[in-house]
């Protein structure tokens, strides 16, 4: 009986804890949070200084006391009290007007494929911790599937590639599951690395991460583009210890990202190479669907294209897909039970 007096006052909420953003949807208003997964501390009494945008801009910036740090790990909790924080902020945010008339909220949250068992009770144990009252894990790309519309509980071949921050996320999903996947930590976070080695290397600066996303946002590409763009690039001269800014183009940028960019096609064509023969069919008549924030990289989609010989469509609205598909989730109860993670750790 409670459970079902709670369901009809509770804002429950659909989330995508991500490496680089979490995300968070209502059935009634969509997402209505899109924060960095960032969190500053003030390490001599633990207490919680800035959390998402606010906290992303303190990066590098702060003094010895005050600890900026990204909880999640390549979408595995690397710090679960931090995460815990995290979380009870963003519920709160949304609870806060009627914080003592609406009960705790059902959620559901997306995970990376490979995570194991006790990784997936730590997700749950800390969205319990928050403040949640129903925990439910689904694997991220299926709830990308889900939130861009995929028929993945027909007996078709839907493949989708969902481009994290910390991770990619390989699937071919039919009849509710995953038949074939691999999750690979090639994501937004290493081309930002590879941004910074190249940099390194070919122009003796030493980039911050901030920095790097800042030139990955504004010039980075898959393939050539049709027009050039350049950017400014500050930094340390690693050779004189002083402050340095140089102009890049879109070509260099490219040519740093070539060897991740290659990898991840190599890890899509190894994934087809052990799909079931009825399914590759499927997937060549309707093509690769690619997700996430790295989705947004220019020319992905037909750098893909030109390494697979197949179609390949870039999902509408991609950052959101895992956090719009957790959100319908919560309105379609036999699908989630359907493609819920049975270990998901769950308290009524």
């Amino acid at each position: 009986m409670w459970p079902t007096v709670f369901g009809r006052f509770s804002k429950d909420l659909g989330i995508d804890l991500g490496t680089a953003n979490t995300l968070v949807c209502t059935k009634e208003s969509g997402v209505i949070i899109q924060e960095p997964s960032v969190v500053a501390v003030n390490i001599r009494n633990g207490q919680i200084l800035a959390v998402g945008e606010d906290a992303r801009n303190m990066i590098g910036k702060t003094p010895a006391h005050i600890q900026v740090t990204r909880p999640l790990q390549r979408g595995i909790i690397a710090d679960f009290e931090v995460t815990e924080k995290m979380l009870r902020y963003f519920i709160d945010k949304i609870h806060r007007e009627n914080s003592l008339l609406i009960p705790r909220p059902r959620v559901v949250i997306g995970v990376p494929l490979d995570v194991t068992e006790v990784e997936r009770k730590a997700v749950g144990d800390a969205a319990l911790s928050a403040g949640a009252r129903d925990v439910f894990i689904v694997e991220e790309p299926v709830a990308a599937a889900i939130g861009i519309g995929l028929p993945i509980s027909d007996p078709v071949g839907n493949m989708i590639v969902d481009f994290g921050g910390g991770t990619s996320e390989i699937a071919v999903i039919s009849l509710n599951g995953v038949v074939t996947a691999k999750s690979i930590p090639i994501a937004g976070d290493e081309l930002n690395k590879n941004i910074i080695q190249y940099a390194r290397d070919v122009f003796n600066i030493l980039l911050g991460e901030r920095a790097a996303e800042d030139v990955k946002l504004s010039a980075g590409s898959a393939v050539p583009l049709g027009e050039r763009i350049e950017v400014p690039i500050r930094g340390r001269d690693l050779l004189s210890g002083l402050p340095r800014e140089i102009m890049v183009n879109d070509s260099q940028i490219r040519e740093a990202l070539s060897r991740s960019i290659k990898a991840i096609i190599d890890h899509i064509k190894s994934i087809l190479e052990i799909t079931p023969p009825e399914l590759v069919a499927d997937i060549y008549r309707r093509g690769i669907v690619i997700t996430g924030g790295g989705a947004l990289l220019r020319g992905i989609d037909q750098a893909i294209t030109e390494g697979t010989g197949l179609p390949v469509h870039l999902a509408d609205d991609p950052l959101t897909a895992v956090a719009r598909g957790a959100g319908i989730l919560l309105e379609k109860e036999r699908l989630l039970q359907d493609v819920t993670l049975p270990s998901a750790d769950r308290m009524t």
